[in-house]
C-alpha cells in the first residue's frame, strides 16, 4: 500500500494522472461491468492485455501495479482454483485425482473465468488508486455534490489501510529500538502479539480525534462547502465518461439479452 501512496502523491506523472479522477473511476467501472458481462474466458483477458496493462505503461506505473497483482490477485486466484477445480457442486469430469480428492474440469474453467473477472476487477481500480490523490478524488466527488456522509466511507476506505501501515510500521521500530529481535520468520511471529495491542488501541484513538476534527471543520452541515483545491475537468472528459457508461450499458443490455433468448 505504500507503493499506492508514492505514485498517488506524484501529481502530473503523467497524463493519466492528470485526468480527473472521475474519468478513471468510470474507466474502471466500464471495463470491470464489460469483462463481466461476456461469458468467456478470452474477453477478459483481452481487455486486460489491450486496454488495463498499456494503461498502467503509459502511467510510468507498471512495477508497483504488477505488485499490488502479485500481492492480491494470485492468492486469490490460487484459493479459487483450490476451492472450485476441487470442490465444485455438480461437476463430474475428473482431470487429476489427489487421493481422496478430485480435480474436475468444470471446476477449473469456472475458476479461470472468475479469476480473469477478478484481475480485470482489481486492475481498474489498482489503476485508479496508483495515479489518483486521494484528496483529488474526494474534491471531484464534492463537486458533484455528492453526499459528505458517502465521501466520508470511499474516504476512509481508500486510507485505513495506508494509514494502519504507517503505525505498524512505526510501532515496529519503536519495539526494534527497545531491543526486539524483528528479522526471520520466527522474530515476526514474535513481534505479532505486542504489535496488535498498541496497533488497534490507536486505530481508536485514531477515530476519536477524525471525529472532533470533523465537527470542527462543519461536516454534515447543510451549506454546500467550498473546495480547497479545484479538479480540472473538460468537455471531451465529460462526453468520454458518457461514452465509457453507456458502453457498459450496452454490455449489460447485451449479456441480459443473450440470457433471455
Amino acid at each position: 500500500m505504500n507503493a499506492i501512496q508514492e505514485t498517488a502523491h506524484t501529481v502530473g506523472a503523467s497524463g493519466i494522472h492528470r485526468l480527473n479522477p472521475l474519468t478513471k473511476l468510470a474507466f474502471a467501472v466500464t471495463v470491470t461491468v464489460c469483462a463481466f458481462a461476456v461469458v468467456d474466458y478470452r474477453w477478459p483477458l483481452l481487455l486486460f492485455a489491450v486496454l488495463l496493462l498499456p494503461a498502467a505503461i503509459g502511467a510510468r506505473v507498471l512495477r508497483r501495479f504488477l505488485l499490488l497483482l502479485a500481492t492480491f490477485w494470485v492468492p486469490v486466484t490460487v484459493v479459487l482454483f483450490v476451492i472450485q477445480g476441487f470442490f465444485l457442486p455438480g461437476a463430474h469430469d475428473v482431470l487429476a485425482r489427489l487421493g481422496p480428492l478430485e480435480l474436475k474440469r468444470e471446476g477449473v474453467s469456472f475458476a479461470l473465468q472468475t479469476a480473469l473477472h477478478i484481475l480485470v476487477l482489481m486492475s481498474g481500480f489498482f489503476l485508479l488508486l496508483l495515479t489518483t490523490h486521494a484528496g483529488a478524488f474526494m474534491s471531484a466527488l464534492s463537486e458533484r455534490n455528492v453526499s459528505p456522509s458517502l465521501i466520508y466511507i470511499v474516504s476512509a476506505a481508500l486510507q485505513i489501510v495506508p494509514a494502519l501501515n504507517r503505525r505498524a510500521t512505526r510501532i515496529l521500530h519503536a519495539q526494534q529500538a527497545r531491543g526486539q529481535v524483528i528479522h526471520g520468520l520466527r522474530g515476526r511471529a514474535r513481534a505479532l502479539v505486542p504489535l496488535m495491542g498498541p496497533l488497534i488501541l490507536g486505530a481508536f484513538t485514531d477515530v476519536g480525534e477524525r471525529a472532533a476534527a470533523m465537527e470542527t471543520r462543519g461536516f454534515g452541515a447543510t451549506r454546500r462547502p467550498t473546495s480547497l483545491t479545484e479538479v480540472p475537468d473538460s468537455g471531451v472528459q465529460r462526453c468520454l465518461r458518457a461514452a465509457m457508461l453507456l458502453c457498459a450499458a450496452a454490455a449489460v443490455t447485451v449479456n441480459v439479452w443473450g440470457v433471455l433468448r
